[in-house]
Parts: structure tokens; C-alpha cells; sequence
């Protein structure tokens, strides 16, 4: 029984201890600000194949997506190949076509699409009026 009452004894203490230790933190620290969220490669599809002598493949989609033309994908094959390729634009069915912009692909290479870091919305900022941040035009001498 006193071995009981003696754990109880401690445990009130360190309850104290802790909650005494919480409330000296000091007010003043800045939160630390928001950081932005970062997605990793999306895996979107894999090459289906690749034309002879061309210089572009045919993408098979896994899912629907929506990538704009021009967009860059990367490739990655088993044996730590990459390449980018750009989205053409054209497509068929579950088929994308893409250019080869740079490095080695292989049918069956898997196609990834980067995602861009998303911002985290940042606390009001003051605003300042045009009038002080537009500097004042300086005399220079054009060299005609």
C-alpha cells in the first residue's frame, strides 16, 4: 500500500512539473510560418510504344487526366534510365502522343507527372501604395 500511495505521490508531482513548464512558455516566439505543401511525381501512365525512327511515343493512360500541351512529364525505366517528354497534344482513346525531348525511353517505362509546390496561403500583409514602390525615373543617356 505504500508503494501505491508513493507511485501516486510521483505521478501528481510530474503532473505539477509538466503543467507548471507549459505555462512559462514565453509568448513572445513567432509561430513558425506555414510550410509550403510539396506533392511528390504522380504516376500517370506508361509508354506503350515507340515508332521507328521517331522522335516521339505513344503514352498509354492510366487514368483520365487533363495535362495541358506543352507540359513535361519524365520517364523512368527499371534500370534508372529517365527521360522528359512534352505532350503533343494529340491523343486516342487511352493513348497520349509526347515528343522526346531528352533521354532514353523503352516500351514499359513508367510516365510520371511533377506536381508544382502548392503555396500556403500567407498571413495579410500590409499594403504599401504604388506611389512608394515605383522608383523615380533617372536621366540616362541613350547610345544611339
Amino acid at each position: 500500500m505504500k508503494f501505491v500511495s508513493y507511485l501516486l505521490l510521483n505521478a501528481m508531482i510530474l503532473g505539477l512539473f509538466s503543467i507548471s513548464c507549459s505555462a512559462t512558455k514565453s509568448k513572445s516566439q513567432k509561430p513558425e510560418p506555414p510550410k509550403p505543401i510539396v506533392e511528390g511525381p504522380k504516376l500517370i501512365g506508361r509508354i506503350a510504344s515507340i515508332p521507328a525512327g521517331g522522335r516521339f511515343v505513344l503514352i498509354q493512360r492510366y487514368d483520365k487526366w487533363e495535362v495541358e500541351v506543352g507540359k513535361i512529364l519524365t520517364t523512368r525505366g527499371p534500370d534508372q534510365r529517365s527521360a522528359n517528354l512534352k505532350i503533343t497534344g494529340e491523343s486516342l482513346g487511352e493513348f497520349a502522343a509526347a515528343d522526346v525531348q531528352s533521354g532514353l525511353v523503352e516500351v514499359g517505362d513508367a510516365v510520371y507527372l511533377q506536381h508544382n509546390v502548392k503555396p500556403v496561403a500567407s498571413p495579410a500583409s500590409p499594403e504599401i501604395p504604388a506611389s512608394e514602390t515605383e522608383k523615380p525615373q533617372e536621366d540616362v543617356q541613350n547610345n544611339n
